[in-house]
């Protein structure tokens, strides 16, 4: 029972820290975001509305200047600042958009953000028992070997996780009529949006899939909704 006291220390800690991450958060996004008031994608979210048989879909301005969507632990979905402003330049469609909440509503339909505190804490568990046993093998090395492959583990979980959103957006954008064209042409604007140095980094430390095998997978899923005739 002693020898698992730091291992089960480090995941009450970690759930202590994402209790407190997910509060602070949710005081941060309530001081910096007012809700969206735009006709042509309030259009488009009311589709979506209907799609999911639900009375509207709530969408928030997050007052902050880096390109993101953002599906809150509280279940809210965010729009950035600096997102929004890039879709009033031209840069981004209103349909590209819609694909951005709709991805954002896959995150928090398919419960990504209790399941991440699950993960928090089970990755710090993990962190600790690799740094106890790796510490032993490897003095000095042993803890930045832990704190590498449990970041590896992370970035999968994540991707995992973006694929699934994805798909969840890909099925309600189709549903809503408004179609994956939109979603694959705002993969291929990504890295210019986000200023992005995606490529230069090996796929399997990225917390989010390249946007190529997103785009795959998708095209993937229409090819299995026409097959089967659920297009």
């Amino acid at each position: 029972m002693l020898k698992l006291t730091p291992i089960l220390l480090a995941m009450l800690y970690a759930l202590i820290m994402y209790r407190f991450s997910a509060w602070r958060t949710a005081r941060t996004l309530d001081a910096r975001s007012t809700e969206l008031a735009d006709p042509m994608l309030k259009t488009l979210t009311d589709r979506m509305a209907r799609a999911l048989d639900v009375p509207r879909i709530r969408v928030h301005i997050y007052e902050i200047d880096p390109v993101n969507g953002l599906a809150a632990p509280d279940g809210r979905i965010f729009i950035t600042r600096g997102f929004f402003n890039k879709y009033r330049a031209g840069e981004v469609s209103s349909d590209e958009m819609a694909s951005v909440i709709a991805h954002e509503l896959g995150h928090v339909a398919l419960g990504h953000s209790r399941r991440r505190m699950i993960d928090f804490s089970g990755q710090n568990a993990l962190r600790t028992a690799l740094a106890m046993v790796l510490g032993r093998l490897l003095p000095g090395l042993g803890g930045y070997l832990a704190n590498a492959l449990t970041s590896l583990l992370a970035a999968r979980l994540s991707r995992g996780d973006e694929y699934e959103a994805d798909a969840y957006a890909a099925a309600l954008l189709v549903k809503a009529g408004i179609g994956t064209g939109p979603q694959k042409s705002l993969f291929a604007k990504l890295g210019a949006l986000t200023a992005s140095n995606m490529g230069a980094m090996p796929a399997w430390f990225l917390s989010h899939p390249k946007v190529d095998d997103r785009v795959a997978a998708i095209e993937k899923l229409e090819a299995r909704w026409t097959a089967t005739g659920q297009g």
